[in-house]
């Protein structure tokens, strides 16, 4: 490993960070104890877990003001902790978050790394994360941004992930030396501000030993890794009302939306490829329509092409596996995510009856599951 000693590398790292660093609500000001509160700690790495520092602060704020302490949230229901999420999407995190709170209510916060690992959803980063911030553990957490500066600074090629193994027993005597609170959060900080993906190197307070901007690299190190082209599909989205009843997908277990409410889909495709038997569709003659423009909800690894519609009828009927008939009274109460809290919005505004819109009977019977029926 022929790389510089880190302690004496990362040394101006310090300085700039006291000068320099944001002001953040989970952030305490003195870097050289432990936190006061871990809990806030655990709070903030869960939600900052692919999403942005400025999005986070507004649903940290609320999210402490709702469950101030592990045992507020950890007597919390499912229910309740969803909608807290609502909106912040990844709702795993929030799954994680809430079994995290009630194993340490229960237990007590870990006494070592190891023990911290076994929470639920605290990977590698993320427990290194709350090991340095809050416990002053000198464990190297090594997060997107921590990676591209030490690529750059140590003018790494390649993917520097795959170094990973290398870089934290290097980096390890700089927390020691310098404190594992503020090394990790100044590499973070760094990488966020100045030595982002197109950088300000003429800020930045380790310019003078960055071999990337020595080499005129800064362009190229880290590569940018290409993602895999995400799955695109077309659906309508749709709200059947009856007797001032909603019918609504009970929340899954696992899955992208698990927890959450969701108003049943079809595919675009199931319209053209199933037929429906006409005797399933006499009971549903009379059918109010509305429908609005749609839009294109982007998931990390997939893209849907969202229709939303409204089919009002007269009578329920039995709800199909997985869903239920929720009163219109109860609805606003659910966490949804954001696809779904969008079509609840539009319902309380006018809509319009699609040019070109689908056979409400069709869509009817796909989603009571009468396609088979029909062959």
């Amino acid at each position: 490993m022929p790389w510089p000693e880190s302690t004496a590398l990362l040394a101006p790292l310090v300085l700039w960070f006291e000068e320099h660093r944001r002001a953040m609500p989970w952030r305490h000001t003195d870097l050289s104890i432990l936190h006061p509160d871990p809990y806030a700690v655990l709070v903030s790495e869960l939600m900052l877990q692919q999403t942005q520092v400025a999005t986070v602060i507004p649903y940290f704020q609320r999210w402490m003001a709702e469950f101030p302490n592990l045992s507020a949230l950890a007597g919390a229901s499912d229910d309740v902790v969803h909608k807290a999420w609502e909106g912040l999407g990844y709702y795993r995190r929030a799954r994680h978050l809430h079994a995290s709170a009630k194993h340490i209510d229960q237990q007590g916060w870990p006494a070592d790394f190891e023990s911290l690992m076994q929470l639920p959803g605290l990977g590698p980063y993320t427990a290194a994360a709350m090991a340095s911030i809050a416990f002053q553990w000198p464990e190297p957490a090594l997060d997107g941004n921590a990676f591209r500066v030490l690529a750059r600074l140590l003018g790494l090629e390649g993917d520097p992930k795959l170094q990973a193994k290398t870089l934290r027993p290097w980096l390890r005597p700089a927390l020691e030396k310098h404190g594992p609170s503020r090394i990790t959060q100044g590499l973070m900080e760094l990488g966020a501000t100045l030595c982002a993906p197109t950088p300000n190197c003429w800020r930045c307070p380790l310019a003078d030993t960055c071999e990337a901007l020595r080499l005129n690299a800064t362009n190229r190190i880290p590569p940018v890794i290409q993602r895999r082209r995400p799955k695109e599909t077309e659906m309508w989205l749709v709200a059947i009302e009856a007797e001032g009843h909603w019918l609504l997908r009970e929340p899954a277990e696992k899955g992208l939306l698990a927890g959450l409410w969701t108003w049943p889909r079809v595919e675009t495709a199931a319209l053209v490829r199933e037929t429906i038997a006409a005797e399933s569709a006499l009971p549903y003659t009379s059918i109010t329509l509305r429908a609005w423009p749609g839009w294109t909800q982007i998931y990390t690894h997939r893209r849907e092409s969202v229709s939303p519609l409204h089919l009002k009828i007269m009578k329920r009927f039995e709800a199909p596996e997985g869903c239920r008939w929720i009163a219109g009274t109860a609805v606003d109460a659910l966490a949804f995510g954001k696809r779904d809290r969008r079509l609840m919005e539009l319902l309380k505004g006018p809509g319009s009856a699609p040019l070109q819109g689908p056979d409400p009977l069709q869509i009817i019977g796909l989603i009571r599951g009468d396609a088979g029926r029909a062959r």
